[in-house]
């Protein structure tokens, strides 16, 4: 998937900048899981969801890389010092992916059925649907993935549609086992859909490159949704879903935090104005806050 994302971006650049000499260098993640690996969802204690980019942020630092391209939905909250990211390709479909064998939603499912999943947020919406269910860890790539489903390893999961789109599943087993979800049933985490560029702070020269692949709108999206994130300082383990459109000329957010059970939602939504990125992260500001302030005490620890 990465590799994917790389090559995209890197075709979009050659397109914009036809004589630009572009090296993609691939980085081996620690967050990645290993056939060898239990099914076990990532430690907040050693980065959460950071640990997918870290080895690249420290060759971005240290000036071997000059950008980093990434799912923006895997981005920590808070990025470390010195790195920054101001560009965004057009957002990919944003739903999620149903992935079952057998069934075609959640509600098909048995009575105690196993669903496999290491978001919580999904995990959260999933049991808000259907509490009966059993929810358990479940990692690898794409594909991995798919042909845990297709072994009865889990009777579902989950996966973001713009992954199996970038990477053309279209194989008849897979395709028959993907069914969109619309957002109205599953709100996607922020910044799903959208590959995102990281850089160092000040370093103009990428900056300038850059400016010519970056999408207004998927990056006014981005803004909103991780304002909301930031806010409340969502981690891998907090259910938490942001998600922004543009309507004409305005933006129009819609963000949920939930119990891990899915038993208890908080909601909050707005729809402004918005031209410049300082009005998108107004409007995520507003709505995260509102959020925020809805919250019982302790609710998110």
């Amino acid at each position: 998937m990465a590799l994917k994302q790389a090559d995209t971006l890197r075709d979009s650049l050659q397109t914009a900048h036809p004589k630009l000499a572009i090296e993609i260098v691939p980085i081996k993640s620690a967050a990645d899981w290993k056939q060898n690996d239990p099914e076990l969802a990532l430690d907040t204690k050693n980065g959460g969801k950071g640990q997918f980019a870290k080895e690249i942020e420290a060759l971005i630092l240290d000036g071997t890389l000059d950008c980093g391209v990434h799912s923006l939905k895997d981005m920590a909250s808070f990025l470390p010092d010195g790195l920054v990211i101001e560009h965004y390709m057009a957002r990919a479909d944003a739903r999620d992916a149903f992935i079952s064998a057998k069934y075609n939603n959640v509600m098909d499912l048995p009575r105690g059925a196993v669903v496999g999943t290491c978001s919580p947020r999904r995990q959260a919406l999933a049991l808000a649907k259907r509490p009966d269910l059993k929810v358990v860890p479940f990692r690898g790539n794409v594909k991995t993935r798919l042909d845990k489903v297709a072994n009865g390893q889990v009777d579902a999961t989950y996966l973001a549609m713009a992954g199996l789109t970038r990477l053309g599943i279209d194989d008849p087993m897979s395709s028959a086992m993907i069914h969109a979800v619309e957002v109205d049933d599953m709100l996607p985490a922020c910044g799903q859909g959208i590959v995102c560029m990281e850089m160092r702070a000040g370093d103009d020269t990428t900056r300038k490159i850059l400016d010519a692949v970056h999408d207004v709108n998927a990056g006014h999206c981005a803004l909103a949704e991780r304002e909301v994130l930031s806010i409340l300082d969502g981690s891998c383990h907090t259910p938490l879903a942001a998600y922004a459109v543009i309507e004409g000329a305005e933006l129009y957010l819609r963000a949920i935090v939930a119990s891990p059970d899915g038993r208890i939602r908080y909601e909050e939504d707005t729809r402004a104005p918005c031209k410049t990125a300082e009005q998108a992260m107004a409007i995520g500001q507003q709505v995260g806050n509102a959020l925020k302030a809805s919250l019982p005490e302790g609710f998110l620890d």
